[in-house]
């Protein structure tokens, strides 16, 4: 696992509540919490660590926390961040199990240069990510879609998008994942869409 995704974090056992929360961010660390099947585990993290290494988390990518001797593997859930102080207030992480499957989001990146762009058209990205099933060591960081095939005026449906090995989708196999418009209707979009917008103007006046 790179180092860039790996984490080192010290448990935190007491001072808990609002006010110990701040002190802990006065002191250079931010509160966090690892989720886990049966209990949660407080931690505390290098406050610049973290905001360093945090470009290269995603909600799939998979971290390395050590605590003590121990080492968790786990996503990155979600953060709380003050933007007025731009500071990271705390973390919540939940910790995978190897060989037991789990659900999660992961972002679509089209990759590939369309048929249809090179005859004029204009490739859009409808969906931007879906929902997918796996063991933690099959979990792609992206879902890589090859659009190049794609031609003017035609779709490609999520049904038809070629799964990594040990991954299962769990999404509506008909979504559309990305099209290839004419820049004409591409334009007529825009003018209608505006047209729209200058009725529903009209009609609040």
């Amino acid at each position: 696992m790179s180092d860039k995704r790996s984490l080192t974090a010290v448990e935190r056992t007491e001072d808990f509540g609002s006010a110990g929360s701040r002190r802990v961010l006065r002191s250079g660390r931010i509160p966090a919490v690892i989720y886990g099947k049966h209990e949660h585990l407080h931690i505390t993290l290098d406050a610049h660590e973290f905001t360093y290494k945090m470009r290269h988390f995603s909600e799939t990518a998979l971290l390395k926390i050590t605590v003590g001797k121990k080492k968790h593997e786990c996503l990155m859930k979600s953060y709380q961040e003050d933007l007025i102080r731009s500071q990271i207030k705390h973390v919540d992480f939940y910790e995978v199990t190897r060989g037991q499957t789990l659900r999660t989001m992961v972002s679509i990146t089209l990759v590939g240069n369309p048929i249809g762009t090179r005859e004029g058209g204009v490739l859009e990205q409808v969906l931007y990510e879906t929902e997918i099933e796996c063991v933690p060591k099959d979990l792609p960081e992206t879902l890589q879609v090859d659009v190049s095939a794609l031609a003017v005026n035609h779709t490609l449906a999520l049904g038809e998008v070629v799964m990594p090995a040990g991954v299962k989708l769990l999404d509506d196999v008909h979504k559309t994942v990305a099209s290839v418009k004419t820049v004409r209707a591409e334009v007529a979009a825009a003018e209608e869409t505006g047209e729209e917008k200058a009725e529903e103007a009209e009609s609040e006046e």
